[in-house]
């Protein structure tokens, strides 16, 4: 089934290349069909790279997903044309008394600032709390994990030595967890980031779950114990170029970066070795943690 995204938005013509099955939104209107409903507060810069990527995961799927991309109010970057932002974004203000099946909150480059030092802090505090009522189930990614960690938990990130920056491998440490189902017990994921959380102080929550971790990289996929909050400190979504785009736009900006671990082989092309786990996060998340959870009626949600 295709995701449905407006005709004119960059990642229509890149997925469609691709020969992914997209939607557009005048034609899924005369189909008799309750889409899924998910939510992408986007808090990357590269909002166009980002948005595609989560687009083009969540179309990997038998369902229909109609996609709404939030962006914050108290804060607007400068690496997107404000064009874009204007024409496929809604302001959380917009969408704050809707319901939704799933929602996805991203990264940001923010990792070494204080939570409630980030400008967009109380506005992200109310879309945290806004999930709990409203969503049936949000998936966090690397700083919005920590972030949202720390909202839900009081569980405090903790500044690396250097940047973690590289593809690693991850343990499943649950058998039979339904958003792991069909990986490997060692799967791989692109990590980059200046920050961690303690596997320690996660153990010591009630109603936390750690199911992967990794040796280089710690925890890496979390949940509450009500399947409602998953928490990915990785970047399952990422292309196969983009810790190299990372790399080469830090060298430019002349910071003390080393290659990233375990991605450009040996013949110097890239080795992508997450393709698969990405695909199975977010299928296994929208049929065992969205569709088979989430009310036909999306005004049920709570």
């Amino acid at each position: 089934m295709p995701i449905i995204i407006p005709k004119d938005i960059p990642a229509f013509k890149t997925l469609a290349g691709e020969n992914i099955f997209v939607m557009s939104q005048k034609r899924a209107a005369s189909q008799d069909i309750r889409p899924i409903e998910i939510a992408i507060v986007n808090l990357m810069p590269t909002k166009i790279v980002t948005e595609t990527q989560l687009m083009r995961l969540l179309s990997n799927s038998p369902l229909q997903i109609n996609v709404t991309l939030i962006s914050t109010e108290s804060y607007t970057g400068k690496n997107t044309p404000l064009e874009h932002l204007k024409r496929f974004y809604k302001p959380f203000s917009e969408i704050r008394n809707r319901k939704f099946d799933g929602m996805i909150v991203t990264g940001a480059p923010v990792e070494t600032i204080d939570f409630e030092e980030v400008k967009y802090w109380p506005e992200l505090e109310n879309i945290f709390e806004f999930a709990k009522t409203n969503v049936t189930s949000t998936i966090f990614i690397c700083w919005g994990a920590q972030a949202a960690l720390y909202h839900y938990y009081g569980i405090r990130k903790r500044l690396l030595d250097k940047k973690l920056f590289g593809v690693y491998g991850h343990k499943k440490l649950v058998e039979y967890e339904q958003l792991l189902k069909g990986l490997d017990d060692v799967f791989f994921m692109p990590h980059s980031r200046h920050t961690t959380i303690d596997e320690d102080a996660v153990q010591g929550v009630d109603g936390l779950e750690l199911l992967a971790s990794s040796d280089k990289a710690g925890a890496a996929i979390l949940k509450s114990a009500d399947n409602r909050f998953f928490f990915i400190t990785g970047h399952a979504e990422y292309d196969r170029e983009t810790l190299l785009y990372e790399y080469e736009r830090d060298l430019a900006k002349g910071m003390k970066i080393e290659k990233p671990e375990n991605y450009i082989g040996a013949d110097g092309k890239v080795n992508m070795s997450w393709a698969s786990t990405a695909n199975l996060l977010y299928v296994n998340w929208l049929n065992y943690y969205v569709y088979q959870i989430t009310p036909f009626d999306i005004e049920m949600v709570k």
